[in-house]
């Protein structure tokens, strides 16, 4: 009694698990590429560019907001 895998499709596992494989690496890629051309049309949108100048300007108020003073102050007593 001879073993014939291949008669029983055993050996297509294998190939459709290397397609599953490739199509989902693939898809990714797609993915990354549209989210970062997505991202790009925000940046340059006037939305994205009032976003950016907003963050900005929260990060320069909260750096020189507490002037070197704890942001907590502990009271004993």
């Amino acid at each position: 009694m001879g073993l014939c895998f291949g008669c029983f499709g055993v050996g297509d596992k294998h190939t459709s698990k290397e397609e599953d494989i490739m199509a989902s690496e693939e898809a990714r890629a797609k993915a990354a590429e549209a989210a970062q051309k997505r991202q790009e049309q925000f940046e340059n949108s006037p939305a994205g560019r009032a976003a950016r100048a907003q963050q900005q300007a929260m990060a320069k108020q909260s750096a020189s907001s507490n002037k070197g003073e704890p942001v907590l102050k502990w009271q004993m007593g």
